[in-house]
């Protein structure tokens, strides 16, 4: 039965066609969405790339309000609130970076205008100002992105997410929408019971899921009948590398762990004649976008990167993702690897690895987790570094240069890497890598001043201009602007226009905030004497027992041999009933060594009249049987042997009894 919506003449379909082109739903999403209508909590495990962002946008447009959207990666907010404003949907955004004219600005904007969807990173939800704007916006949905962020036992929990919990208080009734691409059984519990609000509505009943705490749970299925996984322990990566690029045309992703090796790598494959590039987020933004549209348009077949890519990214023709380094978990290695194949086609995911990988893994628990000794020295030296007093700092974003505080303080960049992670999860500070907040403008003189100023300030005047005409409701709220876009439609240097940008704040025409590309620091609470911080140690140490036990299974997944891959990836993360794929190199590997009766019978044949005539070697034997897989001549001799038909003496020769 079809959802109701707050116009008859729209339905949910009505819209996916309206919007976003198509004449029907992916798998799941239309059950999704019609659970959210239905005003019941849902929690969706889907990829990244199977289109988690239609899930919580239909239902919101379907319905009278704003949807409300949680989400961490401000990168990923920034696309979002463009792509629905190209569609002529209103979205803003609050981030981390923003300041405090910044927020109310678009906080009343939101409230008084027809917006449909605000995007808010979770450090904002508590804040007094959020709290206060909060009763006269219109919420219809709350939805939730990268949602495993509020699980302790997840592989990579925000504390920030866990006041969501507190919202739900403020806005009763209102449903939540959960969404992540992998969290195991313990982790998809935990996501329920966090973001539960205190009183419920009964659950609706729709196929393919479950139902836990009142929760509609739906899972895509773990199988993907199109991409085969495999393993490989190598000597040589960067040949592994370009003998699979070389079989397997189409675009690809290498996954590194290392900034350093994303250039290494891609200089090597540009040696080849690959057009090939590298990312990661110690580049500025510019750069980012670039590198990453040139790879989408096809311009770049091969980008090598670190785990910074990709999240967002909708590309479906990606044919192979190699993993040069073994990731740190099967969540990771599962979300990285299926951005492969997602438009059905075969393809191909391919992780290596060698011994020393192994040995790096069991050796990150003690890094990962650095002693309390050191956190608080970190946290001692961070609050020297940024200047920042006893008793201040809560709610304060510094720039922070990590570079030039490792010189500074000579102290391990991976116990100080680390510090600060613990520091985030216990709450006190948060440091965030990939800041980037993009210009903005609005008017602040009315229209008649506005007129007066263009007469007196000819030289300014095309910029004025030129704004007005590409910028829709630059007039009534912050509006996102591209300086690159801007030159290039006055033809002056980018410079020029920054410079005029200035030059129009400076007379008060406008409200202009340069883009912002520095990691932020921002402490959550006052900064204290290193000797009264208190960590939690028992979630602490149990937080390292949960990553030892993930650093287990990714170990076990790289050097199974004959268990099938997507079902000990499925089976990890709660699919139980999951088939055997055919097409991993285990399952390959099984079907070549698969016997059937006649096979049997004349390899077994053939061993009888071999060693009728003589004893010999296994090895020996082995060669004798020309034609025969030698895996399949074990599996007949381990037979035979077992049956008491051969017996292997103490000097290693095989003859019948």
């Amino acid at each position: 039965m079809q959802a109701p919506t707050h116009d008859s003449r729209l339905t949910i379909h009505d819209l996916l066609k309206q919007y976003w082109g198509f004449d029907s739903f992916r798998p799941l999403q239309e059950d999704i969405i019609n659970s959210v209508l239905n005003g019941t909590d849902t929690l969706a495990l889907m990829p990244t790339g199977g289109g988690k962002s239609l899930c919580y946008q239909v239902p919101a447009l379907a319905k009278d309000g704003l949807c409300l959207v949680v989400s961490p990666l401000i990168a990923l907010m920034k696309d979002q609130v463009e792509n629905l404003r190209r569609k002529n949907i209103t979205a803003f955004a609050i981030y981390s970076g923003m300041s405090r004219k910044e927020v109310i600005n678009t906080l009343k904007t939101a409230t008084d205008s027809n917006c449909k969807f605000l995007y808010v990173s979770p450090e904002r939800l508590e804040t007094n100002l959020f709290k206060e704007y909060l009763p006269a916006i219109d919420i219809n949905l709350i939805a939730v992105d990268e949602a495993h962020c509020i699980s302790q036992w997840g592989y990579d929990f925000r504390p920030p997410y866990l006041r969501i919990a507190a919202l739900r208080e403020e806005l009763p009734g209102v449903p939540v929408l959960a969404l992540t691409a992998s969290a195991t059984k313990e982790v998809q519990d935990d996501i329920c019971d966090k973001l539960s609000a205190i009183q419920t509505k009964p659950t609706g009943f729709f196929k393919n899921n479950t139902v836990k705490n009142n929760w509609n749970i739906f899972r895509q299925p773990f199988e993907r009948p199109n991409l085969s996984y495999s393993v490989f322990r190598v000597d040589s990566k960067i040949n592994k590398i370009l003998e699979i690029i070389s079989k397997v045309p189409g675009t690809g992703i290498v996954y590194c762990k290392s900034r350093k090796r994303t250039k290494e790598i891609s200089d090597l494959l540009k040696l080849q004649n690959i057009t090939a590039d590298f990312y990661h987020a110690g580049l500025n933004s510019e750069e980012r976008t670039r590198k990453q549209e040139d790879w989408i348009k096809n311009k770049t077949r091969i980008i090598v990167c670190t785990n910074a890519f990709g999240m967002g990214i909708d590309k479906p023709d990606v044919r192979t993702v190699v993993h040069a380094d073994v990731p740190d978990s099967l969540e990771n290695y599962y979300q990285e690897a299926g951005r492969a194949g997602r438009d059905g086609k075969k393809s191909f995911a391919v992780l290596l690895y060698d011994e020393q990988d192994i040995q790096e893994l069991n050796e990150l628990p003690a890094i990962r987790y650095p002693d309390i000794e050191t956190i608080k020295e970190t946290y001692d030296a961070v609050a020297s570094y940024l200047q920042v007093p006893s008793g201040s700092g809560d709610g304060e974003y510094f720039d922070f240069d990590i570079s030039d505080f490792l010189k500074k303080f000579k102290l391990n960049s991976h116990a100080v890497i680390y510090s600060l992670k613990a520091l985030e999860q216990d709450g006190w500070l948060s440091f965030n890598e990939q800041v980037f907040v993009p210009s903005s403008v609005y008017f602040t003189i009315n229209k008649n001043n506005l007129y007066q100023f263009e007469k007196d300030h000819a030289g300014l005047e095309p910029l004025i201009k030129t704004l007005l005409r590409s910028y829709d409701g630059i007039f009534d709220f912050p509006t996102i602007i591209s300086e690159t876009v801007i030159a290039g439609l006055l033809k002056k240097d980018k410079e020029v226009v920054k410079k005029e940008l200035l030059q129009l704040l400076a007379y008060g025409v406008i409200h202009y905030s340069p883009q912002k590309d520095k990691p932020q620091l921002f402490f959550s609470k006052n900064r204290v004497k290193a000797d009264d911080l208190v960590i939690n140690t028992f979630r602490y140490k149990t937080r390292k027992e949960k990553f030892i036990t993930r650093i287990k299974s990714m170990i076990d997944y790289t050097t199974e041999t004959i268990t099938c891959r997507s079902k000990i990836t499925g089976n990890y993360f709660g699919d139980l009933a999951i088939k055997d794929c055919g097409i991993c190199d285990n399952c390959l590997r099984k079907k070549d060594t698969t016997l059937t009766k006649e096979e049997f019978e004349k390899i077994h044949d053939r061993i009888v009249a071999i060693m009728n005539k003589e004893s010999m070697e296994a090895k020996d034997l082995i060669l004798q049987l020309t034609g025969i897989k030698k895996e399949k001549a074990w599996k007949v001799i381990d037979v035979l042997q077992s049956e008491n038909k051969i017996m292997i003496d103490n000097k290693g020769l095989i003859r019948l009894k």
